[in-house]
Protein backbone atom coordinates (compact mmCIF):
# COMPACT_ATOMS: atom_id res chain seq x y z
CA UNK A 1 0.00 0.00 0.00
CA UNK A 2 2.90 2.33 0.61
CA UNK A 3 4.02 2.21 -3.00
CA UNK A 4 0.42 2.71 -4.22
CA UNK A 5 0.12 5.78 -2.03
CA UNK A 6 3.36 7.18 -3.49
CA UNK A 7 2.13 6.63 -7.03
CA UNK A 8 -1.23 8.25 -6.27
CA UNK A 9 0.52 11.26 -4.73
CA UNK A 10 2.82 11.62 -7.76
CA UNK A 11 -0.13 11.46 -10.16
CA UNK A 12 -2.08 14.07 -8.18
CA UNK A 13 0.93 16.37 -8.11
CA UNK A 14 1.65 16.02 -11.80
CA UNK A 15 -1.95 16.47 -12.90
CA UNK A 16 -2.48 19.55 -10.71
CA UNK A 17 0.87 21.27 -11.22
CA UNK A 18 0.91 24.13 -13.77
CA UNK A 19 4.65 23.60 -14.23
CA UNK A 20 4.22 19.98 -15.26
CA UNK A 21 0.99 20.34 -17.27
CA UNK A 22 0.99 23.76 -18.72
CA UNK A 23 -2.22 23.52 -20.67
CA UNK A 24 -5.71 22.19 -20.32
CA UNK A 25 -5.20 20.25 -23.54
CA UNK A 26 -2.35 18.25 -22.04
CA UNK A 27 -4.36 17.60 -18.90
CA UNK A 28 -7.20 16.31 -21.03
CA UNK A 29 -4.76 14.07 -22.89
CA UNK A 30 -3.24 12.59 -19.78
CA UNK A 31 -6.43 12.12 -17.76
CA UNK A 32 -8.02 9.60 -20.10
CA UNK A 33 -4.66 7.82 -20.33
CA UNK A 34 -4.51 7.27 -16.59
CA UNK A 35 -8.18 6.29 -16.43
CA UNK A 36 -7.66 3.96 -19.35
CA UNK A 37 -4.68 2.34 -17.62
CA UNK A 38 -6.87 1.62 -14.58
CA UNK A 39 -9.66 0.08 -16.65
CA UNK A 40 -7.17 -1.78 -18.83
CA UNK A 41 -5.38 -3.14 -15.79
CA UNK A 42 -8.60 -4.59 -14.49
CA UNK A 43 -9.22 -6.25 -17.83
CA UNK A 44 -5.64 -7.61 -17.92
CA UNK A 45 -5.87 -9.07 -14.41
CA UNK A 46 -9.30 -10.51 -15.07
CA UNK A 47 -8.09 -12.09 -18.29
CA UNK A 48 -4.93 -13.47 -16.63
CA UNK A 49 -7.08 -15.39 -14.23
CA UNK A 50 -9.90 -16.26 -16.65
CA UNK A 51 -7.45 -17.91 -19.04
CA UNK A 52 -6.57 -20.48 -16.36
CA UNK A 53 -9.78 -20.85 -14.39
CA UNK A 54 -13.33 -20.12 -15.52
CA UNK A 55 -15.20 -20.62 -12.25
CA UNK A 56 -14.06 -17.89 -9.84
CA UNK A 57 -13.54 -14.63 -11.77
CA UNK A 58 -11.83 -12.78 -8.91
CA UNK A 59 -9.31 -15.47 -7.87
CA UNK A 60 -6.29 -14.00 -9.61
CA UNK A 61 -2.68 -15.01 -8.93
CA UNK A 62 -0.17 -12.18 -9.05
CA UNK A 63 2.21 -14.57 -10.79
CA UNK A 64 1.58 -17.72 -12.76
CA UNK A 65 2.71 -20.65 -10.65
CA UNK A 66 4.27 -23.66 -12.33
CA UNK A 67 3.35 -27.12 -11.12
CA UNK A 68 0.53 -25.75 -8.97
CA UNK A 69 -0.02 -27.83 -5.87
CA UNK A 70 -3.25 -29.37 -4.73
CA UNK A 71 -5.20 -26.91 -2.50
CA UNK A 72 -4.74 -28.99 0.66
CA UNK A 73 -0.91 -28.89 0.52
CA UNK A 74 1.12 -26.29 2.37
CA UNK A 75 3.97 -24.46 0.62
CA UNK A 76 6.48 -26.40 2.72
CA UNK A 77 4.93 -29.75 1.80
CA UNK A 78 5.01 -28.82 -1.89
CA UNK A 79 8.65 -27.82 -1.64
CA UNK A 80 9.54 -31.01 0.22
CA UNK A 81 7.92 -33.15 -2.48
CA UNK A 82 9.68 -31.21 -5.23
CA UNK A 83 13.16 -31.74 -3.79
CA UNK A 84 12.71 -35.23 -2.28
CA UNK A 85 14.56 -37.74 -4.46
CA UNK A 86 13.79 -40.97 -2.56
CA UNK A 87 10.74 -43.19 -2.08
CA UNK A 88 10.36 -45.79 0.64
CA UNK A 89 7.11 -47.61 1.38
CA UNK A 90 5.34 -45.15 -0.95
CA UNK A 91 6.48 -42.12 1.12
CA UNK A 92 8.83 -39.43 -0.25
CA UNK A 93 12.07 -38.73 1.60
CA UNK A 94 14.90 -36.25 1.20
CA UNK A 95 18.60 -36.98 1.27
CA UNK A 96 20.93 -34.59 3.12
CA UNK A 97 21.94 -33.23 -0.31
CA UNK A 98 18.26 -32.64 -1.18
CA UNK A 99 17.78 -30.67 2.03
CA UNK A 100 20.74 -28.39 1.29
CA UNK A 101 19.45 -27.82 -2.25
CA UNK A 102 15.96 -27.05 -0.94
CA UNK A 103 17.20 -24.16 1.23
CA UNK A 104 19.60 -22.80 -1.40
CA UNK A 105 17.74 -23.12 -4.69
CA UNK A 106 14.32 -21.90 -5.78
CA UNK A 107 13.64 -24.82 -8.11
CA UNK A 108 14.96 -28.32 -8.65
CA UNK A 109 16.17 -29.47 -12.05
CA UNK A 110 15.49 -33.18 -11.70
CA UNK A 111 16.89 -35.23 -14.57
CA UNK A 112 16.14 -38.66 -13.07
CA UNK A 113 13.11 -40.27 -11.46
CA UNK A 114 12.86 -40.60 -7.69
CA UNK A 115 14.70 -43.66 -6.43
CA UNK A 116 12.77 -46.40 -4.62
CA UNK A 117 14.84 -47.76 -1.73
CA UNK A 118 15.20 -51.31 -0.47
CA UNK A 119 15.43 -52.34 3.20
CA UNK A 120 19.11 -53.19 2.71
CA UNK A 121 19.84 -49.69 1.38
CA UNK A 122 18.03 -48.18 4.39
CA UNK A 123 20.16 -50.26 6.77
CA UNK A 124 23.37 -49.12 5.05
CA UNK A 125 22.25 -45.49 5.36
CA UNK A 126 21.59 -45.90 9.08
CA UNK A 127 25.00 -47.47 9.57
CA UNK A 128 26.66 -44.49 7.86
CA UNK A 129 24.63 -41.98 9.92
CA UNK A 130 25.44 -43.67 13.25
CA UNK A 131 29.17 -43.43 12.47
CA UNK A 132 29.11 -39.88 11.05
CA UNK A 133 31.31 -37.31 12.75
CA UNK A 134 29.99 -33.99 13.99
CA UNK A 135 31.02 -30.90 12.05
CA UNK A 136 29.86 -28.20 9.67
CA UNK A 137 30.21 -30.56 6.70
CA UNK A 138 27.94 -33.32 8.03
CA UNK A 139 25.21 -33.00 5.38
CA UNK A 140 27.71 -32.58 2.55
CA UNK A 141 29.64 -35.64 3.75
CA UNK A 142 26.52 -37.79 3.87
CA UNK A 143 25.35 -36.44 0.50
CA UNK A 144 22.76 -38.85 -0.94
CA UNK A 145 23.51 -41.49 1.68
CA UNK A 146 20.76 -40.50 4.10
CA UNK A 147 17.01 -40.33 4.74
CA UNK A 148 15.07 -37.27 5.96
CA UNK A 149 11.28 -37.39 6.51
CA UNK A 150 8.90 -34.46 6.02
CA UNK A 151 8.50 -33.76 9.75
CA UNK A 152 12.30 -33.79 10.13
CA UNK A 153 12.50 -31.35 7.21
CA UNK A 154 10.22 -28.98 9.15
CA UNK A 155 12.35 -29.50 12.25
CA UNK A 156 15.55 -28.68 10.33
CA UNK A 157 13.99 -25.54 8.84
CA UNK A 158 13.17 -24.41 12.37
CA UNK A 159 16.78 -24.95 13.42
CA UNK A 160 18.02 -22.75 10.58
CA UNK A 161 15.95 -19.79 11.80
CA UNK A 162 16.66 -20.18 15.53
CA UNK A 163 18.92 -17.66 17.30
CA UNK A 164 21.62 -19.25 19.45
CA UNK A 165 19.71 -18.14 22.53
CA UNK A 166 16.83 -20.38 21.42
CA UNK A 167 18.90 -23.58 21.18
CA UNK A 168 18.22 -24.60 24.79
CA UNK A 169 14.50 -23.88 24.38
CA UNK A 170 14.44 -26.18 21.37
CA UNK A 171 16.11 -28.91 23.40
CA UNK A 172 13.58 -28.46 26.21
CA UNK A 173 10.81 -29.07 23.69
CA UNK A 174 12.38 -32.46 22.98
CA UNK A 175 13.09 -33.26 26.64
CA UNK A 176 9.53 -34.19 27.62
CA UNK A 177 10.32 -35.59 31.09
CA UNK A 178 12.86 -32.86 31.96
CA UNK A 179 15.79 -35.15 32.80
CA UNK A 180 18.30 -33.11 30.70
CA UNK A 181 18.63 -35.76 28.00
CA UNK A 182 16.40 -36.98 25.18
CA UNK A 183 15.68 -40.53 24.08
CA UNK A 184 14.32 -41.70 20.73
CA UNK A 185 10.73 -42.01 22.00
CA UNK A 186 10.70 -38.35 23.03
CA UNK A 187 12.04 -37.36 19.62
CA UNK A 188 9.27 -39.34 17.90
CA UNK A 189 6.65 -37.64 20.11
CA UNK A 190 7.80 -34.27 18.79
CA UNK A 191 7.56 -35.58 15.23
CA UNK A 192 3.92 -36.56 15.88
CA UNK A 193 3.15 -33.08 17.24
CA UNK A 194 4.69 -31.44 14.17
CA UNK A 195 2.86 -33.78 11.80
CA UNK A 196 -0.56 -33.20 13.42
CA UNK A 197 -0.10 -29.43 13.36
CA UNK A 198 0.94 -29.37 9.71
CA UNK A 199 -1.06 -32.16 8.05
CA UNK A 200 -4.33 -31.29 6.31
CA UNK A 201 -6.63 -34.07 5.12
CA UNK A 202 -9.17 -33.46 2.39
CA UNK A 203 -12.80 -34.12 3.29
CA UNK A 204 -13.23 -36.56 0.42
CA UNK A 205 -10.37 -38.75 1.71
CA UNK A 206 -11.86 -41.84 3.34
CA UNK A 207 -8.57 -43.55 4.13
CA UNK A 208 -6.52 -42.26 7.05
CA UNK A 209 -2.95 -41.51 5.86
CA UNK A 210 -0.18 -43.76 7.16
CA UNK A 211 1.82 -42.48 10.10
CA UNK A 212 4.81 -41.22 8.17
CA UNK A 213 8.19 -42.30 9.48
CA UNK A 214 7.04 -44.02 12.67
CA UNK A 215 8.32 -47.45 11.66
CA UNK A 216 11.18 -46.15 9.50
CA UNK A 217 14.51 -45.25 11.04
CA UNK A 218 15.98 -42.07 9.56
CA UNK A 219 19.38 -40.41 9.35
CA UNK A 220 18.64 -37.95 12.18
CA UNK A 221 17.45 -40.73 14.47
CA UNK A 222 20.50 -42.89 13.77
CA UNK A 223 22.84 -39.89 14.20
CA UNK A 224 21.27 -38.79 17.50
CA UNK A 225 20.41 -42.17 19.06
CA UNK A 226 22.48 -44.82 17.24
CA UNK A 227 21.44 -47.40 14.65
CA UNK A 228 19.26 -49.31 17.15
CA UNK A 229 18.01 -46.23 19.04
CA UNK A 230 19.81 -47.15 22.24
CA UNK A 231 21.71 -43.88 22.87
CA UNK A 232 20.65 -40.75 24.75
CA UNK A 233 20.94 -37.29 23.18
CA UNK A 234 22.73 -34.79 25.45
CA UNK A 235 22.28 -31.03 25.14
CA UNK A 236 25.92 -30.48 24.18
CA UNK A 237 25.59 -32.71 21.10
CA UNK A 238 22.27 -31.15 20.15
CA UNK A 239 23.67 -27.62 20.49
CA UNK A 240 26.67 -28.59 18.36
CA UNK A 241 24.38 -30.06 15.70
CA UNK A 242 22.30 -26.87 15.48
CA UNK A 243 25.39 -24.65 15.27
CA UNK A 244 26.98 -26.87 12.65
CA UNK A 245 23.86 -26.99 10.48
CA UNK A 246 23.52 -23.21 10.47
CA UNK A 247 27.23 -22.83 9.69
CA UNK A 248 27.06 -25.38 6.86
CA UNK A 249 24.12 -23.70 5.15
CA UNK A 250 25.72 -20.26 5.57
CA UNK A 251 28.94 -21.48 3.99
CA UNK A 252 27.07 -23.11 1.11
CA UNK A 253 25.06 -19.95 0.42
CA UNK A 254 28.15 -17.78 0.61
CA UNK A 255 29.98 -19.97 -1.91
CA UNK A 256 26.91 -20.00 -4.14
CA UNK A 257 26.66 -16.21 -4.39
CA UNK A 258 30.41 -15.50 -4.28
CA UNK A 259 30.83 -17.96 -7.18
CA UNK A 260 33.27 -20.02 -5.08
CA UNK A 261 35.51 -17.05 -4.20
CA UNK A 262 36.81 -16.12 -0.73
CA UNK A 263 34.92 -12.81 -0.77
CA UNK A 264 31.50 -11.78 -2.05
CA UNK A 265 30.97 -8.62 -4.08
CA UNK A 266 28.55 -6.15 -2.56
CA UNK A 267 26.17 -6.55 -5.49
CA UNK A 268 26.23 -10.33 -4.94
CA UNK A 269 25.38 -9.76 -1.27
CA UNK A 270 22.46 -7.57 -2.38
CA UNK A 271 21.30 -10.34 -4.71
CA UNK A 272 21.45 -12.81 -1.81
CA UNK A 273 19.34 -10.46 0.32
CA UNK A 274 16.63 -10.18 -2.33
CA UNK A 275 16.76 -13.81 -3.48
CA UNK A 276 13.50 -14.89 -1.83
CA UNK A 277 11.75 -11.57 -1.43
CA UNK A 278 8.35 -10.93 -2.95
CA UNK A 279 7.78 -7.27 -2.25
CA UNK A 280 6.06 -4.66 -4.40
CA UNK A 281 9.15 -2.45 -4.27
CA UNK A 282 11.54 -5.17 -5.46
CA UNK A 283 12.29 -3.42 -8.74
CA UNK A 284 13.12 -0.23 -6.84
CA UNK A 285 15.56 -2.18 -4.66
CA UNK A 286 17.30 -3.48 -7.77
CA UNK A 287 17.44 0.06 -9.18
CA UNK A 288 19.03 1.27 -5.93
CA UNK A 289 21.64 -1.46 -6.23
CA UNK A 290 22.52 -0.49 -9.80
CA UNK A 291 22.76 3.23 -9.04
CA UNK A 292 24.14 3.45 -5.49
CA UNK A 293 26.37 0.46 -4.74
CA UNK A 294 29.93 1.03 -6.01
CA UNK A 295 31.65 -1.69 -8.01
CA UNK A 296 34.81 -3.44 -6.88
CA UNK A 297 34.02 -3.68 -3.15
CA UNK A 298 33.66 -7.00 -1.35
CA UNK A 299 32.26 -8.62 1.81
CA UNK A 300 34.13 -11.34 3.70
CA UNK A 301 32.65 -14.58 5.01
CA UNK A 302 32.97 -13.34 8.61
CA UNK A 303 30.94 -10.24 7.73
CA UNK A 304 28.37 -12.46 6.01
CA UNK A 305 28.11 -14.77 9.05
CA UNK A 306 27.57 -11.78 11.36
CA UNK A 307 24.67 -10.65 9.19
CA UNK A 308 23.16 -14.16 9.20
CA UNK A 309 23.33 -14.09 13.01
CA UNK A 310 21.45 -10.80 12.90
CA UNK A 311 18.69 -12.18 10.63
CA UNK A 312 18.10 -15.05 13.06
CA UNK A 313 17.47 -12.46 15.79
CA UNK A 314 14.90 -10.35 13.91
CA UNK A 315 12.31 -10.44 16.70
CA UNK A 316 14.81 -9.18 19.28
CA UNK A 317 16.08 -6.61 16.79
CA UNK A 318 12.57 -5.36 16.06
CA UNK A 319 11.87 -4.99 19.78
CA UNK A 320 15.20 -3.20 20.35
CA UNK A 321 14.49 -0.86 17.46
CA UNK A 322 11.20 0.20 18.99
CA UNK A 323 13.06 1.04 22.19
CA UNK A 324 15.62 3.31 20.52
CA UNK A 325 13.38 5.01 17.92
CA UNK A 326 10.06 6.77 17.81
CA UNK A 327 7.09 4.66 16.71
CA UNK A 328 6.75 4.09 12.95
CA UNK A 329 9.56 6.52 12.14
CA UNK A 330 12.31 5.75 9.61
CA UNK A 331 15.53 4.43 11.14
CA UNK A 332 18.95 6.07 10.85
CA UNK A 333 22.20 4.12 10.68
CA UNK A 334 23.25 4.98 14.25
CA UNK A 335 19.95 3.71 15.67
CA UNK A 336 20.14 0.62 13.46
CA UNK A 337 23.65 -0.25 14.66
CA UNK A 338 22.65 0.21 18.30
CA UNK A 339 19.58 -2.05 17.92
CA UNK A 340 21.68 -4.77 16.24
CA UNK A 341 24.21 -4.61 19.06
CA UNK A 342 21.46 -4.94 21.69
CA UNK A 343 19.78 -7.87 19.90
CA UNK A 344 22.86 -9.93 18.97
CA UNK A 345 25.76 -8.68 21.10
CA UNK A 346 27.74 -8.13 17.88
CA UNK A 347 28.30 -5.32 15.41
CA UNK A 348 27.71 -5.36 11.67
CA UNK A 349 30.57 -4.11 9.52
CA UNK A 350 30.37 -0.69 7.85
CA UNK A 351 30.55 -2.49 4.50
CA UNK A 352 27.41 -4.50 5.22
CA UNK A 353 25.53 -1.60 6.81
CA UNK A 354 26.26 0.69 3.89
CA UNK A 355 25.02 -1.95 1.44
CA UNK A 356 21.81 -2.48 3.41
CA UNK A 357 21.05 1.23 3.67
CA UNK A 358 21.81 1.96 0.02
CA UNK A 359 19.60 -0.96 -1.03
CA UNK A 360 16.55 -0.26 1.15
CA UNK A 361 16.66 3.54 1.42
CA UNK A 362 13.66 4.47 -0.73
CA UNK A 363 13.73 8.24 -0.22
CA UNK A 364 17.45 8.99 -0.44
CA UNK A 365 17.61 10.33 3.14
CA UNK A 366 19.87 7.53 4.47
CA UNK A 367 17.04 6.13 6.59
CA UNK A 368 15.09 2.86 6.43
CA UNK A 369 11.43 2.03 6.78
CA UNK A 370 11.39 -0.38 9.73
CA UNK A 371 8.29 -2.31 8.63
CA UNK A 372 9.32 -2.82 4.99
CA UNK A 373 12.85 -3.86 5.92
CA UNK A 374 11.63 -6.43 8.48
CA UNK A 375 9.21 -7.91 5.92
CA UNK A 376 12.00 -8.35 3.37
CA UNK A 377 14.27 -9.95 5.97
CA UNK A 378 11.55 -12.37 7.10
CA UNK A 379 11.18 -13.56 3.51
CA UNK A 380 14.95 -13.97 3.36
CA UNK A 381 15.14 -15.98 6.59
CA UNK A 382 12.14 -18.18 5.74
CA UNK A 383 13.39 -18.53 2.14
CA UNK A 384 10.16 -17.38 0.55
CA UNK A 385 7.93 -19.93 2.30
CA UNK A 386 6.13 -17.21 4.28
CA UNK A 387 4.56 -15.75 1.13
CA UNK A 388 1.36 -17.43 -0.03
CA UNK A 389 -0.35 -17.01 -3.44
CA UNK A 390 -2.89 -14.21 -3.20
CA UNK A 391 -6.38 -15.25 -4.26
CA UNK A 392 -9.78 -13.63 -4.01
CA UNK A 393 -10.61 -9.95 -4.34
CA UNK A 394 -7.49 -8.72 -2.46
CA UNK A 395 -5.20 -10.55 -4.86
CA UNK A 396 -7.21 -9.27 -7.80
CA UNK A 397 -6.95 -5.66 -6.60
CA UNK A 398 -3.20 -5.98 -5.97
CA UNK A 399 -2.79 -7.16 -9.55
CA UNK A 400 -4.91 -4.23 -10.80
CA UNK A 401 -2.76 -1.85 -8.79
CA UNK A 402 0.49 -3.12 -10.30
CA UNK A 403 -0.80 -3.04 -13.87
CA UNK A 404 -2.27 0.45 -13.33
CA UNK A 405 1.12 1.79 -12.24
CA UNK A 406 2.66 0.46 -15.46
CA UNK A 407 -0.13 1.90 -17.60
CA UNK A 408 -0.04 5.27 -15.87
CA UNK A 409 3.72 5.56 -16.35
CA UNK A 410 3.35 4.82 -20.06
CA UNK A 411 0.47 7.31 -20.46
CA UNK A 412 2.28 10.10 -18.64
CA UNK A 413 5.52 9.27 -20.39
CA UNK A 414 3.92 9.86 -23.78
CA UNK A 415 2.89 13.41 -22.79
CA UNK A 416 6.40 14.30 -21.76
CA UNK A 417 5.45 15.02 -18.17
CA UNK A 418 8.35 14.66 -15.73
CA UNK A 419 7.74 12.16 -12.87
Amino acid sequence: MASWGRVAQVLRTVLRSPQSLKSVAVRRAVGPGVLGSLVGAGVICYYQYHANNRTLPFAVHAEEQKDAAAPHMSARKVRFNQFASLIYEQEPYMTPRDFLYSVMLENVDRKLQKKTLTTEEINNMMKAASKARAGNELFRTLGDNGLISYTEYLFLLTILTKPHTGFHIAFKMLDVDGNEHVDQKEFLKLKKIIRKSKRRVRKEDTEIPAEEGDSVNTTLQAYFFGKKGQNMLQYQKFHRFMEDLQAEVQEMEFLQFSKGMDTMRREDFAEWLLHYTNEEDNEMYWENMRKKIPAGQSITFDEFKAFCLFTNNLEDFSFSLKMVTEANRPVGMTQFKRAVRIATGHNLSENVLDTVFKLFDMDGDNRLSHKEFINVMKDRVLRGLRVQPQNGFSGYWKCVKRETVKGAQEALGDTGCPI
